[in-house]
Parts: C-alpha cells; structure tokens; sequence
C-alpha cells in the first residue's frame, strides 16, 4: 500500500489538525520544524467556519498556510455530503456541546441530534458516504466523558452507540501533553475509530482488549500507558434514543474513564497513567530570546490589580433562583514559573489588561505577557503560522487558545500510519 491516505479535516480552526499529520514543509512539529518528517496522510478536504464572527479570521489564515483550494468556508450542517470527496481518513476537534437525541421516532433510520450540534454534522458524513472512512481521529474537552451532570457519560454513549451502529470500533484516551514532554498542560480526549472492513479493525479483534488498551494499540504505542484502576465493562445494547433519555440517569459515578474501548457495543474502559521517562519542554524553552514589544510588558499601574486577579479571593454571589452563595477561588503563581510546563491556554490569552488565567513571565526587564509567538510555541505550531494581515495578535492568541498541540496529533498519526500500512 503506497498511495497516499486521503484526509478530510473538519473544524479546522488554523490547521492543528493537519501540521499534525503532514507536517510543514516535510518537517517534524516534535523537532521544531527542522528534521524530516515521512508523512503518509494527505488532506483533500477541509472545512472551516466560526459561526460568531463575521470575518472568517481563523479559515483566511488557513488559506494562507495551504491555499483556498479544496477549502471550504461555510457552515459544514449546510454542506451536501456528495461535495465531500471520498476519504480514509475523517479528522477535526468538534465543539463540546449537549449530544441529546431531539427524535422520539424509535428504530428511525434518520435519527437527528439537536439543531447546531455539531457531532450530528459528523455523523450525517459518515450515515450517507457510501464508502465511509476507514478511520476517524477526533479530539475533545476530557469533559465530554462526563457529560451532562445529571446523566454522567451520556454524551460521550451517543456518541460510541453512534459509532457502533455504522460499524465502527472506537479507542480513546485523555492525554495531557506535558505528561508526554509536550510545552503545555494541555489535557484532552482523543478518540481513533476503526470500521469493521479495516485492517486495523480485524488486528483489534485478533488481540484482547485489554492488551489493545495497555500496550498492542494505536494510542499505546504513541503514548505509552500504566493501568492504574481496575477495569469496568458493560454493553451498550440500547439504540440511542433510549441511551439519551435513560444512560446513567442520576448516577453518580463516572460510566467512563480517562481510557477505554468499545468493539460490537462492548465497552471496557481503566483508568491509566503516563508512562513516560524522556525529556521535557518547559516554558523557558519557548521563550524569545530576542527582545520583545514593550506593549506585551505590565505597566507598574495596573501591578495591584494583577496581583489582586492571581491572588485568593472569596465573596458572596447570587444565582439565577435569586440564592446567596459563597464563591472562593484560591491563589494563582504569579508570575508563572519558567522551569516547568506551561499552563492551559485559553482564548482569552490575548490584549493587554489583567486577568487571572492570562500567563505572566518575569524578565530581565520586568514582567510581561506572551507573545503569539510563543503562544504557537506552546501549541507547537511553526513560528508566526497565524501571522496575517489585519489579524491582530489578541486575535492570534484567541486562535491558540482554540488550538491544540500539534506533537500529540502527529505521534498518534504516525503510530496510526503504521497500523494502517502493516508496519507493527
């Protein structure tokens, strides 16, 4: 097999999920963008589009990075699947939201999630593509295993029961970057889906599960693991209007652990540990060694209020029913230490005034805020990849705290690529 394995990438944001599998300018994100990187995985296909803005900020730098064609930059519930080219391999980090099953029709060959949500836009692909993907890799919030609070784990059960129903056999693992030498704590899920007329499909039913789990499968061998739970397992033999109305219907306890697999609707899932004794990134490693805008530097006026945001704090609140409550949250290091991982990025990483989760580095000439360079470096993205015109550096920041890092994707795409090619 020496064709190329074709990739649609959905909710593409600026192209983590792609750096990740073809690299840049045939190079590594793990080296830094300097050694060769022998990639298999072509995208033939994306879709990006922000629902809350009007100027498509995130899909024109895209097109800077690898061209407007084959792009699309419109909302993927309005694409028709027959505009989708036929592909190996289904890819993107969709949006976290209630998976529920709007249909009461029973047995229905059309079951329809909510309007908007925009797992049911993934599946609808999968539902009418005659010759659906062989693979999917998805990413997610560690929040949707446990998900909704009065249903615990529901919608991540839609979701594999969704999966199952197509013929697909589904692995996931939480991964928190920094736990694998990655710059950032970054913790999320990933979820790999085999359909039943793959080869990697057939190696999992030719190997027990557990063993798939703990060090035969796709995730193990990227990201090697320790169990650190017993294991748990049940069936999923509902359809999935009953598993939206009934799954964990006022459990208390998590149906899902940080790791599992699902194959013909049995779930077996641990908890496990990072496995790992390498070398790792920290925050100084990314920082410029060059000097850096004054504007990214804390003026001594607003020192209080910085330190107030970072600091501990408790007052009263009043919720939505009218409740007095009492609201603490403890203190923040500040400025963030450079001799370990950095912190999550979030969206609001970017502009100048003060915050509490904003990063805060001390220098020789004083305290100061990442740059987007060093925010991308953190995501492990190449220097200046969302660096474009009229696109302000708050904006640049919001994209990576959007993001995620590019060396998880590539080192699970590069253990996915040798399964697929019978390299193991």
């Amino acid at each position: 097999m020496n064709s190329k394995l074709k990739v649609v990438e959905l909710f593409a944001g600026v192209g983590g999920f792609r750096l990740g599998l073809e690299g840049w300018n045939k190079k590594s994100s793990s080296s830094g963008y300097k050694k060769k990187f022998e990639s298999k995985y072509e995208v033939v296909w994306s879709n990006q589009w922000e629902p809350s803005t009007k100027v498509q900020h995130a899909s024109m730098v895209y097109e800077k990075r690898w061209g407007s064609n084959n792009h699309s930059n419109i909302d993927i519930a309005s694409v028709e699947v027959s505009e989708i080219p036929d592909h190996d391999l289904l890819c993107g980090g969709f949006p976290c939201q209630d998976y529920s099953v709007a249909t009461t029709l029973r047995n229905s060959k059309g079951l329809i999630g909510k309007k908007g949500v925009l797992w049911w836009s993934i599946h609808k692909i999968l539902v009418e593509k005659k010759k659906k993907p062989n693979y999917l890799f998805l990413e997610n919030v560690d929040r949707l295993l446990i998900s909704p609070s009065g249903q615990r784990g529901r919608d991540f059960a839609i979701i594999l029961q969704s999966l199952n129903e197509l013929g697909y056999a589904v692995e996931w693992r939480v991964i928190n970057a920094a736990e694998y030498g990655m710059p950032q704590r970054r913790r999320r899920v990933f979820i790999l889906a085999y359909h039943k007329t793959s080869n990697v499909f057939n190696h999992i039913k030719n190997t027990t599960n557990l063993d798939w789990i703990e060090k035969e499968g796709v995730l193990a061998s990227a990201f090697p693991i320790d169990i650190d739970k017993s294991i748990s397992s049940f069936t999923l033999n509902d359809d999935i209007v009953d598993i939206s109305s009934n799954f964990n219907k006022g459990g208390n306890k998590n149906a899902f652990e940080n790791t599992g697999i699902m194959i013909d609707g049995e779930v077996i899932t641990l908890k496990s540990k990072p496995s790992y004794d390498g070398k790792f990134t920290l925050l100084r490693d990314v920082i410029l060694t060059e000097e850096v805008e004054k504007e990214y530097y804390i003026n001594g006026d607003d020192l209080d209020k910085w330190n107030y945001l970072k600091g501990a704090k408790s007052h009263s609140k009043i919720n939505s029913q009218g409740f007095e409550y009492k609201y603490s949250e403890g203190s923040m290091v500040f400025p963030d230490p450079l001799d370990k991982s950095s912190r999550t990025i979030i969206t609001g990483e970017g502009g100048k005034s003060p915050s509490r989760f904003k990063h805060v580095i001390s220098t020789s000439n004083g305290l100061r805020r990442l740059t987007p360079i060093e925010l991308e470096r953190l995501n492990m993205f190449p220097d200046n990849h969302t660096d474009f015109e009229g696109i302000t550096d708050t904006k640049r920041a919001f994209f990576m705290g959007n993001a995620l890092v590019v060396g998880v994707i590539e080192k699970i795409s590069i253990s996915l690529q040798k399964f697929i090619y019978g390299e193991v």
